[in-house]
């Protein structure tokens, strides 16, 4: 029988049902709480993960909501921690074509989500190798923003730099030129390597085109992909943080895991702690909305 608007709704619930009850706080790095009557996780958490409302969450496991976007379906996908294949799946269910997997792909492995969701106490993102947000976890949120909840366009730090000038007011002034010149050599680097890759290319011709300072550093030609170093934030709260970079490879080195970390007995790593708590407060207060 054909599904109106090729959405299959009693398999999509079905599947979103079964991803949710394998799941366990832990696994996505939440806090159990108390004792739980069923396994898995709760709706609310599934939808606070995806950036969804509760409401809208229920009625797709109900078989009754709205046929979700292309958007929707990457954020539940990511929620559930589903695999490359379950992913596809997914799509199939709401009679989408799965994203292509041969570009740098915003779908991120489930083990490398479990990397992120198990570093609760220092600042963790996931970026693809040209600069797009793909996650993070709540003490990356407390320190640069939270950068799925911008649109699309806007989670790109090379895009935000350089555009943004709220996405400069993160940094020293005197450390703005060392970060454009490296924003801009990791963009060539990635687009040299990726030539058949509509998507680095675009970035760099919008950018080329808007900012005079990126292309003025474009043609100075420096190629440097991004490495582990030290680093100094501004953060409006907790103030002036020096913290060391580290930079970890998955998915063909297409993906990154940015781990942001304090050394012990500084006053860095203090205001590191306040800044987890910070996180936290944050994670626990912030409402969510329908992204359709």
């Amino acid at each position: 029988m054909p599904h109106p608007e090729g959405v299959n709704r009693a398999e999509l619930a079905d599947f979103l049902r079964r991803g949710r009850a394998r799941l366990e706080p832990s696994d996505v790095g939440l806090v159990p709480g108390p004792r739980r009557r069923t396994p898995g996780l709760r709706r609310e958490e599934v939808a606070s993960l995806a950036g969804m409302s509760v409401d809208y969450y229920t009625r797709l496991e109900q078989s009754r909501g709205p046929r979700p976007s292309r958007q929707m379906l990457t954020a539940l996908a990511r929620a559930l921690r589903l695999s490359d294949d379950e992913r596809d799946h997914l799509f199939h269910l709401v009679g989408e074509e799965p994203p292509r997997r041969d570009a740098a792909s915003t779908h991120v492995r489930p083990g490398l989500l479990l990397v992120l969701d198990r570093v609760y106490d220092s600042p963790a993102q996931v970026v693809t190798d040209f600069g797009t947000v793909l996650a993070q976890n709540a003490p990356a949120k407390a320190l640069v923003g939270d950068a799925l909840a911008r649109p699309p366009r806007e989670r790109n730090l090379t895009r935000r730099f350089f555009l943004d000038p709220t996405a400069r007011a993160l940094f020293p002034t005197e450390d703005l030129p060392a970060h454009a010149r490296d924003h801009v050599a990791n963009l060539r680097a990635v687009t040299a390597a990726r030539p058949d890759d509509p998507e680095p290319a675009a970035l760099a011709a919008e950018l080329r085109a808007s900012s005079e300072e990126f292309a003025r550093l474009w043609e100075a030609h420096e190629v440097s992909l991004r490495r582990p170093a030290g680093k100094r934030f501004l953060h409006p709260v907790v103030g002036l943080l020096e913290l060391d970079c580290e930079v970890l490879l998955s998915h063909g080195a297409r993906h990154h895991l940015i781990l942001h970390t304090a050394r012990p007995g500084t006053e860095s790593y203090e205001r590191l702690q306040l800044l987890r708590v910070l996180g936290l407060q944050d994670m626990t207060q912030r409402p969510t909305a329908d992204r359709t």
